[in-house]
């Protein structure tokens, strides 16, 4: 039998290593294993600079063309590997080598099972696809979407729910159940014997709900290419926040040209169907856009979704947020709003929009429902 670890070695090493899976070579899955990951990675640039061998599975070298098509091959990665490597060769497929066939093939569509990285993928291939694949692709939409949404809800609720006050209440229920005053309340009735607490005299907490004055959130995001991931965050976050009492969202995004997506904010999926990835970014004139909305400037959250590269008049982009900011309105620049919240970002133009009172960083979706809510329920 072969050895597992040698062959593993083997694995990551490729073939200039096959003396290392010893005599008997590779099994029978770990060679489909091989082949499944030659087909992708074998066609890396990379490996012609290094005069690295190769032995023809994949399109970059070898003596004939692949015997494995793009649905093959999916279907081999399924069956041979775990999910969390699935999902990792699909991300390198579409985003490292641009295969296209993985989100705008209605047969490979069919196969492939929804995650965040085909999505951005869907989002940003979305302009090649014929109206049958855009149904398949719609369907990938939907899924991711509903996870993120069932993920994020909860946090978003979290952070605008009512908070117990510590004034005492007669009203029984055991949601107003104060555990640590009734625990210090009772301790002279301890019965060690049986090792318990008798519960003399319970004690209650009123609950208040935080008063909420209305305010608007407006967010403006960057539909560039480097910002999906942001951009299917702040679709999402718009439709937690979408009807909660005291705030008024707006999204709208942004690249030379502005496009209100307010309407469409409940349904995030058909938001996220309408977005255009990619184009140049003036961000100045979303910024002026969203002047345009506030109603009242002192309740007023302007969230800047974007790298802050800014493709029109940096000048013009940093006096407007200045006179949002000399006007009592709350701006934020976010150079990430996704699960990771990992910045890349202009950082000369983000302190020049820091200098002028902006607050600039990087959060997740959460700590940006948390925020709203402390700021609405002040």
């Amino acid at each position: 039998m072969p050895d597992e670890g040698l062959e593993r070695w083997r694995l990551v090493l490729g073939e200039p290593a096959d003396a290392c899976a010893g005599e008997g070579g590779l099994g029978a899955r770990a060679a489909a294993r091989d082949a499944a990951l030659d087909w992708l990675y074998g066609r890396d640039e990379e490996l012609a600079r290094r005069d690295v061998r190769r032995g023809g599975a994949g399109p970059a070298g070898g003596d004939g063309p692949s015997v494995l098509t793009t649905v093959d091959w999916l279907d081999e990665i399924h069956r041979l590997f775990p999910k969390e490597t699935v999902e990792r060769l699909e991300r390198d497929a579409v985003e490292r080598y641009e295969i296209h066939e993985v989100v705008t093939d209605p047969t490979v569509l069919a196969r492939v099972e929804p995650n965040a990285t085909l999505l951005k993928a869907v989002l940003r291939t979305r302009h090649l696809m014929n109206p049958q694949v855009l149904v398949l692709a719609r369907r990938i939409v939907a899924a991711v979407v509903a996870e993120l949404l069932e993920r994020l809800a909860p946090q978003v609720r979290q952070a605008f729910s009512g908070t117990r006050s510590r004034r005492p209440s007669r009203f029984r229920v055991s949601r107003n159940f104060d555990v640590r005053r009734t625990i210090a309340g009772n301790l002279a009735h301890y019965q060690p014997e049986h090792r318990r607490l008798a519960i003399q005299t319970p004690y209650f907490v009123s609950r208040t709900r935080r008063h909420l004055e209305r305010w608007q959130v407006i967010l403006l995001v960057d539909q560039s290419g480097s910002m999906v991931g942001s951009v299917i965050h702040s679709a999402v976050t718009a439709a937690c926040l979408w009807g909660l009492p005291g705030v008024k969202t707006h999204l709208v995004a942004f690249d030379t040209n502005v496009v209100d997506l307010t309407a469409d904010v409940d349904d995030p999926v058909e938001l996220l169907m309408r977005v255009q990835l990619g184009g140049g970014t003036d961000i100045a004139r979303a910024v002026a856009y969203a002047a345009g909305l506030i109603e009242n400037p002192r309740r007023t959250i302007v969230a800047l979704v974007s790298d802050f590269y800014e493709g029109g008049d940096p000048g013009q982009l940093v006096r407007g947020v200045a006179r949002l900011v000399e006007q009592g309105t709350q701006v934020l620049g976010l150079a990430a709003l996704d699960e990771d919240a990992n910045p890349n970002y202009d950082r000369a133009m983000a302190q020049r929009l820091a200098n002028v009172g902006a607050g600039v960083g990087a959060m997740t979706p959460g700590q940006l429902a948390s925020f709203v809510a402390e700021q609405v329920g002040r």
